[in-house]
């Protein structure tokens, strides 16, 4: 309660709330499924399975987590700022060792890590002007980019295995084009203020 009469006090959200816990649960699977990636070599189907598996689950908290902050009016400080740093640790690293096993080129790793942790920046540059909210292209960039690195884990038999670069190269027009559209509405955040 405030002192001024009719108006209400702002809302205090729990830091311990079910949508915050769901990103630490997406920060702590990350070693996870980097461990399981490393003992398979990309090579066993087990543990590539396994691998797959932890990446999709992970990868779910970031619907839910994002989904019960909105719904429940659970958004906090550490949320905006850990989700994406969650989201970028998990693309990255699946990208990331991808690459190292030979499995994706490493200039579709750069320019998609390019890309997401410019964004990022930007978001942080000009979050006193506004925020830049996800477009349903980043959400669908995001789909694709998950599809894809699951298609690439998942030991997928000859000939479907050739669907995963047409998903990959998808995920990479998407990405590279919002992530022009991201940086012309930061410039105009920019530029009203």
């Amino acid at each position: 309660m405030t002192d001024e009469p009719g108006v209400a006090a702002p809302r205090v959200v729990s830091l311990y709330n079910p949508a915050n816990v769901l990103t630490v649960v997406r920060i702590v699977l990350v070693p996870v499924f980097l461990a399981l990636v490393v003992s398979s070599g990309l090579a066993g189907n087990g543990a590539r399975i396994a691998a797959c598996l932890v990446f999709c689950l992970a990868s779910a908290t970031d619907y839910v987590d994002g989904w019960i902050a909105r719904r429940w009016s659970l958004v906090t400080s550490f949320g905006k700022v850990a989700d994406p740093i969650a989201d970028k640790a998990l693309t990255g690293t699946a990208l990331v060792v991808l690459s190292a096993y030979d499995r994706l080129p490493w200039w579709v790793t750069v320019v998609i890590l390019v890309r997401e942790w410019g964004v990022t920046a930007l978001r942080f540059w000009v979050i006193r002007y506004g925020i830049i909210p996800a477009s349903r292209g980043g959400k669908l960039k995001t789909v694709l980019q998950i599809a894809a690195i699951a298609w690439y884990l998942w030991p997928v038999p000859e000939p479907v295995d050739v669907v995963g670069p047409w998903l990959m190269g998808a995920a990479l027009l998407v990405t590279v084009v919002t992530g022009v559209d991201y940086l012309i509405q930061a410039m105009r955040l920019r530029r009203t203020d």
